[in-house]
């Protein structure tokens, strides 16, 4: 891949959406893959029992999550059991595999992907968050519609999303949908540290999206999807009988503020790094 077209900056800045077809070689999906594979054998189930919810968000008090800003962590769907295995119960696996994994670290500092974020208008991108999503066949949950911004707040906003489809992202198994343009609004909502301790929400405006206005995102594998921290985006839950593996990575402007009551955290001994280490 080369640089961005103008065409494609344009239609970024416009659309807050941009989807690159077969940015990644199967090859480089499969690398991927397999070593996630490697990562669940390794899990062991007394580790965690946590589920992963948008509509329930239970996990936000907990501090197994809380403190997963600098970790490799585990967290399940809202309908697995213990008759399932491992790698078709889980929701999601993050946060922190591209510092802490070199097979992960290798994928998210390829050239390619460093040049993109620059072409989007990043001047000194930091990787703040990686998540691989599994969104498992029939139980794999809805993730209600949201803003990255509102998760991962800075001054001024400059969260953007890296969307990886590992597998081919389909309607019917729970491919991302996105309101085009909305990115230009002012953010609704903000989800914060309490200082008394959990999180909370933040409404700042309590309008519904205009989800009439939203299109999908269908992605073959090996499609880049990059997604605007201000725009609105949602995906189903999966009930067809295939999985849609993803990894998501998102970015900060170096220069911006990330607030110290943002969920997401690290310890001192570990700080944000670039697309060069």
């Amino acid at each position: 891949m080369g640089e961005l077209s103008d065409e494609q900056k344009e239609s970024f800045d416009r659309d807050g959406v941009l989807v690159l077809p077969d940015f990644f070689a199967p090859t480089e999906c499969d690398a991927l893959q397999d070593r996630m594979a490697e990562i669940v054998d390794g899990f062991k189930s007394a580790e965690s029992d946590t589920v992963f919810s948008t509509t329930e968000q239970k996990h936000a008090q907990e501090e197994y999550f809380l403190t997963s800003g600098d970790k490799i962590r585990f967290f399940f769907e809202e309908d697995s059991d213990s008759s399932l295995p491992t790698d078709v119960s889980l929701n999601k696996v993050g946060h922190a595999m591209h510092d802490l994994d070199p097979v992960f670290s290798e994928f998210v500092r390829q050239p390619k992907i460093a040049q993109l974020a620059t072409d989007i208008g990043f001047n000194d991108p930091l990787l703040l968050q990686s998540m691989y999503i599994f969104k498992p066949p029939k139980i794999g949950g809805e993730v209600v519609w949201h803003t990255d911004h509102a998760f991962l707040w800075t001054d001024p906003p400059s969260v953007k999303g890296f969307w990886v489809a590992l597998e081919d992202a389909t309607i019917e198994n729970g491919c991302l949908w996105c309101i085009p343009g909305l990115h230009n609004q002012e953010p609704k909502n903000r989800f914060r540290r309490k200082e008394t301790g959990g999180t909370e929400m933040q409404i700042f405006d309590s309008t519904d999206f205009p989800i009439e206005k939203r299109v999908p995102l269908e992605a073959k594998r090996g499609t880049m999807v990059v997604i605007h921290g201000l725009l609105p985006h949602w995906s189903s839950a999966n009930l067809s009988e295939v999985s849609r593996h993803a990894f998501t990575l998102h970015v900060i402007e170096g220069s911006a503020n990330y607030l110290d009551d943002n969920w997401l955290q690290r310890s001192p001994e570990m700080p944000l790094k670039g697309f060069t280490i």
